[in-house]
């Protein structure tokens, strides 16, 4: 199953340079691995902002639910999630 998810980014303002620089690290790998697994198809940035556009495929909204709260970023994000199928005019017949 296919989802978009918009995560935006908020961080406390009072955070520790070093706290935050620890969580972006780890938040990356986390990503990082997620995308080589195939489950975080997609990923891209909003310009101007500290958030992103992303395509997860998981197997259900409770997976997709689990990866994300999993995140170690998540608990300072506000995130919106629509599940996504095929447009019956798209011409691809995959989903690239």
């Amino acid at each position: 199953m296919l989802f978009h998810v918009r995560m935006d980014v908020r961080l406390p303002a009072d955070m520790p340079e070093h706290q935050a620089a620890e969580l972006k690290k780890t938040e990356k790998e986390m990503a990082q691995s997620l995308q080589q697994n195939g489950k975080w198809r997609h990923l891209w940035r909003i310009a101007g902002q500290y958030a992103n556009i992303s395509i997860f495929d998981v197997g259900s909204i409770d997976e997709l639910h689990t990866t994300i709260s999993a995140l170690p970023l998540f608990p300072y994000m506000q995130i919106e999630v629509m599940p996504l199928c095929r447009h019956p005019s798209s011409i691809r017949t995959d989903d690239r």
